[in-house]
């Protein structure tokens, strides 16, 4: 499918939104997938030009630029990575980031990186972490 602007919609579920605090760049929109082991998927557009804030996970990333120009920032280095370019971020390295609009990643985390919007959950899903009382006669 050459020529692609946007993820596909069935990768856009709303259900998958990850909710704006979550996010350490403003601008984007994002959606997560969670595994079994509790790694996550995440998928990123930006709208705008923006700055991701620095940050450290405790946790190994992967990221690839499927669209567009991300500079990744480690320490004072300065790495433009353009579609199809991938980077390895090892746990405890403080990163961020600049990006420019209408770029799109993927980044694999191997441990948990992003919670969803709570409006956007199925009402099940929020009964699963709230006690059963309150949740009595919604699911």
């Amino acid at each position: 499918m050459a020529g692609m602007q946007e993820f596909p919609s069935f990768m856009k579920s709303g259900a998958n939104r990850i909710a704006r605090s979550a996010q350490a760049t403003p601008g984007v929109e994002g959606y997560v997938f969670d595994g079994v082991d509790g790694t996550q998927m995440a998928f990123w557009t930006c709208a705008e030009d923006a700055q991701s804030a620095e940050h450290v996970h405790d946790f190994d990333e992967y990221m690839v630029v499927i669209q567009g120009c991300y500079t990744l920032l480690i320490e004072d280095q300065r790495i433009p990575l353009r579609a199809g370019d991938e980077y390895v971020i090892a746990r405890g390295v403080a990163h961020g980031g600049e990006v420019a609009a209408g770029t799109r990643t993927v980044h694999a985390f191997g441990g948990h990186r992003a919670d969803r919007a709570e409006e956007t959950l199925p009402l099940g899903w929020l009964c699963a972490s709230k006690s059963v009382s309150r949740c009595k006669g919604i699911v």
